[in-house]
């Protein structure tokens, strides 16, 4: 009997020795910061796919906790709560965003916090309560909701661009190519001629200038001969004037001077008869080109209306 009670001795023993050891090595490889895990609410206001119960929590880019749970908000079902566990040296500040993002190709959603000033204050809630993060939209999400209408206008746009390159459109395309080339050779093919056409606009245009200078001299050489001639004619006209009135005041004169010796004959009245008929002609002369002068001076004076002579 001996022999069996110290073998059940040493194997209980020897179970005591290994659940000690284990108990051990699992309280050395747990940290004071994993003792001390703080959670957090982190309301999403969008559809979170991908993301599931275990999915990292990302602070820059470093792990620094996980989520420990996923409901729908009661209250608003387009809502959705996410309960994150995080450690608990990670200072989650007020300021703090947090939004859904993707790591790789695979797609695997994660929780991304980002911000937290140095200066802004550490979130805290009331007690039994956990501090609320409200996320920010993701454009990544964004894109996915609207993945379905995208995919369909690309599957639409790839219908369109497969009709475009069918066969007789292909036909149509290698037509025109050829067109355009037979164009530009033809094209090539003519540039001597569009040199010599550009060479002679070319003098055609100074040509047209020199006759634009030239007939800017001829119409200051016309300007200066109008005034000049006009200038004359009214020195002749002012003349013509001063001597009918002169003859006007020497007549006044004769007539007052023989004014006896009209009423006594008709000699004297016969005799001055005629000079008033030719008096009143030249003032009528003189009134007609005084009038065409008010009325159109430059083909007056041009010579283009004939001034009628004076005959005494």
């Amino acid at each position: 009997m001996e022999p069996r009670a110290h073998h059940v001795l040493i194997g209980l023993f020897t179970v005591i020795a290994v659940v000690v050891v284990s108990l051990f090595v699992l309280w050395l490889g747990k940290s004071p910061s994993d003792a001390q895990q703080r959670y957090y609410i982190v309301i999403f206001n969008e559809a979170v796919r991908g993301l599931s119960v275990g999915s990292a929590v990302q602070y820059s880019g470093i792990k620094v906790g996980d989520v420990a749970g996923l409901e729908l908000d009661p209250r608003d079902p387009r809502k959705v709560l996410a309960r994150i566990r995080v450690q608990g040296n990670v200072q989650i500040k007020q300021d703090t965003q947090a939004r859904l993002s993707f790591t790789g190709i695979t797609g695997n959603s994660i929780i991304e916090l980002s911000g937290g000033s140095p200066d802004s204050r550490r979130l805290v809630a009331a007690e039994g309560e956990d501090p609320v993060i409200v996320a920010t939209p993701s454009p990544i999400s964004k894109l996915l909701e609207q993945s379905d209408s995208t995919m369909a206008d690309i599957t639409e746009l790839i219908l369109r661009a497969k009709d475009v390159l069918s066969r007789e459109n292909a036909q149509h395309l290698s037509k025109t190519v050829e067109n355009i080339a037979q164009a530009s050779g033809a094209i090539a093919g003519q540039s001597e001629n569009f040199k010599v056409l550009v060479k002679e606009l070319t003098a055609a245009s100074k040509q047209a200038n020199l006759a634009l200078r030239q007939a800017s001299l001829m119409m200051d050489n016309a300007d200066a001969l109008i005034n000049n001639q006009g200038a004359r004619t009214l020195d002749s006209v002012e003349q013509t004037t001063a001597s009918l009135a002169k003859t006007s005041a020497t007549i006044d004169q004769l007539l007052l001077d023989n004014q006896e010796a009209l009423g006594s004959g008709m000699r004297g009245l016969n005799e001055l008869g005629p000079a008033l008929q030719e008096l009143r002609k030249t003032l009528g002369s003189m009134s007609r080109i005084m009038g065409r002068l008010e009325d159109n001076p430059a083909d007056y004076l041009t010579g283009r209306e004939k001034i009628q002579e004076f005959e005494p």
